[in-house]
């Protein structure tokens, strides 16, 4: 395998803003650490604010070169979601970085209305971030029990093992033991679940192996009760700086849409996020040579 096929190419999106210089020094720390390319996405709404935008790219990319960081700066002027957009249909990229603030404090949305429909819009990963994370030494993947968590598993994995971060794989279950159908009695013994020949005993075992594969540390939690509340519960006493959800295709497979469960963590969550989205179908066996091959 080359060298060009095992390198990152990760998308820092900036528009000037607060927000995303801190997006931007998260994602150069990822790039750094995983040895990635990257190109910073400048995108001008607005001529009067152009010098302030670009004074500020031009500091980004000397700070990316200076780390060592191959790095390209690309400017556009117009609406920043269809440059975006536009940016991931022409070229390819495993993770695109944004800065987002939140606008409200309560409400349906509390996330700016861009971040969402990036989010929506593009095809790679997208790893948003809200407030001050220094550094990842604790990631946690939120996993339905269904495979579709799969396509988040070689990437999360990777940026562990660049970063010397820990894994937690977190299920909730909605009515312990109820959920547990055919396996009267299991309830939350994990060591059972994981040995069981049910559908979740077998997802999170081979997203376990898949992830120990890789050399990253991975503990298994099981929690019960209302999912998100025993999210952001695990979020805060496990103090994680990074949470992995994921996203599905909408019905037109054009866009994608936020399930309830990612929107609140996305709204919710006081560390990074990376929303990492499914396969129209239920992914097959986990491939760590299929996905760096790609």
């Amino acid at each position: 395998m080359n060298e060009a096929q095992q390198r990152m190419k990760i998308l820092l999106c900036h528009d000037g803003s607060e927000a995303a210089e801190r997006a931007l020094r998260l994602g150069a720390t990822f790039a750094l650490a995983c040895q990635a390319e990257a190109t910073l996405l400048g995108i001008i709404e607005s001529p009067g604010g152009a010098e302030k935008i670009l004074d500020s790219l031009k500091r980004g990319l000397a700070s990316l070169n200076d780390k060592g960081i191959p790095a390209e700066l690309v400017t556009k002027e117009g609406h920043p979601i269809e440059e975006i957009v536009r940016r991931t249909q022409d070229t390819r990229y495993d993770l695109v970085v944004i800065g987002a603030a939140r606008k409200e404090t309560v409400g349906h949305f509390w996330m700016s209305s861009k971040a969402y429909k990036i989010i929506k819009e593009i095809k790679p990963p997208v790893l948003l971030l809200a407030g001050k994370v220094p550094a990842i030494k604790r990631i946690l993947i939120c996993s339905s029990g269904k495979p579709y968590i799969e396509n988040a598993l070689p990437l999360t994995g990777r940026i562990a093992l660049a970063l010397g971060a820990k894994v937690v794989l977190l299920h909730v279950m909605p009515q312990p033991p109820g959920i547990m159908a055919g396996l009267p009695g299991m309830g939350l013994d994990l060591d059972r679940l994981l040995a069981s020949s049910s559908e979740l005993g077998i997802n999170l075992r081979r997203a376990k192996q898949g992830l120990e594969a890789m050399a990253v540390p991975v503990e298994v939690r099981l929690r019960g009760g209302a999912v998100v509340p025993e999210i952001l519960h695990e979020l805060h006493e496990g103090e994680y700086e990074l949470v992995v959800t994921g996203s599905a295709l909408s019905h037109d497979f054009r866009t994608y849409v936020l399930g309830d469960i990612t929107r609140e963590i996305v709204n919710r969550a006081e560390c990074a996020v990376l929303v990492v989205r499914a396969s129209p179908k239920p992914a097959g066996r986990f491939s760590l040579k299929a996905w760096f091959a790609r």
